[in-house]
C-alpha cells in the first residue's frame, strides 16, 4: 500500500490466515517491521490480540 493503509481497512500483504506475505523481505514497511508484540498487545489470545489491534486502528482514525 503505497500511500499507507487508513484504518479500517486490511493490509493488502495479509494472506487468508491473516500472516504477512512480506515478512521478513526488505520490502516490509518500517512501521510493520517496528510493531513489537507485547503482553499488552497481544493478551492471552487471538482474540484479545485483535480487540487490541482493532482499538489502536480507532484511536488511529482521521
Amino acid at each position: 500500500m503505497p500511500h499507507g493503509k487508513p484504518a479500517g481497512v486490511r493490509c493488502v500483504q495479509l494472506a487468508d490466515d491473516n500472516r504477512c506475505r512480506i515478512f521478513g523481505q526488505p520490502g516490509r514497511p518500517a512501521v510493520c517491521a517496528g510493531l513489537q508484540p507485547s503482553l499488552e498487545m497481544c493478551g492471552n489470545s487471538r482474540e484479545q490480540a485483535m480487540m487490541w489491534l482493532d482499538e489502536l486502528e480507532r484511536a488511529t482514525a482521521p
